[in-house]
């Protein structure tokens, strides 16, 4: 697989056969040094719009601060899951970056469709738009060439791809039904949280929330294909969402039933062993971030950001609580970790603050973003 694509006007059109979508295609060629020293500058946040999702592009300025340059529509339509007020997809990882293909993915909820597009610098171009392959996708996660969807209605299903020269291929086989409880009332607590792959690909994670109380593992075959079935870890009570892993490949959980942060050493049969256990004293703990040694989760029922630091082996210590603009949702950090944006759901706003040597927070600004509320989806580059 190549590692970058050409700009979009060498683009051709053509038919995904397994959506029966229009899918724009565009070859490979080597831009990918330019692209990689272009690519540290810039955060793209997901509206979910339901009128239009699109995708804003900020330049990160070397103070942190963002600045605006350009809105990029994803082709497709946001979407409101019932109940929800400050996160209307109820999900972790709805907007997801591929470092190694300079490649950005984009869930369109109210279309059930996956947008991808080439990353250059600051700018985007649309190459593909493919089926989801399910209802109301939510969470998408990458490694390599396979990328998996995570579909959040009619009981929830993942679904796989792979990623050729041609764009995305969705590989029929690689569809895996949840059956999740997903109809109860209310629907936003229900709905699956996130689909994530282990730092060595070797094994998919989905969080189910309160449709499941579970934790579920699916080992996948060489070749990408996921277990028929995945082991369950469930806990009576626990309603965990957004997921992310330390150095040593150990899952780290934002549980919002305990509203918690526990954490856990999987193993190769999938059952997932607790070695951590940490109350965030906060209400709707449900999105996690890791820099470095440092976590941060946001509390959407706090409009606060909690901060641990992994000290001993897999245990962490609390570093207090950051306040936010209302409804603190998804986030996202530099690579280098120097900077958190914490998109906040009640109005649309993006918090951007400075990672201090300790692991606190200080707020650097605040941007709005246009049509935002309730949007979730974040990356920084």
């Amino acid at each position: 697989m190549k590692n970058s694509l050409k700009p979009a006007r060498t683009a051709r059109f053509a038919l995904a056969a397994a959506a029966s979508l229009a899918t724009l295609v565009v070859p490979a060629t080597a831009q990918s040094a330019q692209r990689s020293s272009l690519s540290g500058t810039a955060v793209f946040v997901q509206t979910d719009n339901t009128g239009g999702n699109q995708i804003v592009a900020y330049h990160r300025a070397p103070d942190g601060s963002l600045h605006r340059t350009e809105t990029y529509g994803t082709g497709g339509r946001g979407g409101v899951l019932t109940g929800s007020v400050v996160d209307h997809l109820a999900s972790q990882g709805s907007l997801a970056y591929d470092r190694a293909h300079h490649l950005l993915y984009a869930v369109n909820a109210g279309s059930d469709t996956i947008t991808v597009f080439s990353v250059d610098g600051e700018r985007l171009h649309r190459e593909q738009i493919i089926s989801s392959g399910g209802t109301f996708p939510v969470s998408v996660t990458v490694h390599e060439d396979r990328v998996y969807v995570l579909n959040a209605r009619k009981g929830g299903a993942i679904q796989g791809y792979r990623l050729t020269d041609h764009g995305l291929r969705l590989i029929e086989p690689w569809h895996r039904p949840l059956r999740l409880d997903t109809a109860t009332a209310p629907e936003f607590l229900h709905t699956p949280g996130q689909v994530s792959f282990t730092p060595d690909g070797t094994q998919l994670v989905v969080t189910t929330k309160s449709g499941g109380n579970s934790i579920e593992v699916f080992n996948l075959s060489r070749s990408g294909a996921p277990s028929d079935r995945p082991a369950v870890n469930s806990k009576e009570g626990s309603v965990p969402f957004g997921v992310t892993f330390d150095a040593h490949s150990r899952l780290v959980v934002a549980d919002t039933g305990p509203n918690a942060v526990l954490t856990f050493r999987l193993h190769r049969d999938g059952e997932a062993e607790l070695v951590d256990d940490i109350p965030t004293a906060q209400q709707a703990s449900c999105w996690i971030v890791r820099a470095g040694d440092r976590f941060y989760v946001s509390n959407a029922g706090s409009d606060s950001l909690s901060g641990y630091r992994q000290t001993h082996g897999a245990h962490l210590a609390s570093l207090g609580n950051t306040p936010t603009s209302p409804g603190t949702v998804d986030t996202a950090v530099t690579p280098d970790g120097r900077f958190l944006y914490a998109q906040t759901g009640g109005k649309g706003i993006v918090d951007a603050f400075r990672v201090n040597p300790d692991g606190t927070l200080t707020r650097i600004g605040t941007t709005t973003v246009p049509d935002a509320v309730g949007g979730e989806g974040i990356v920084a580059l």
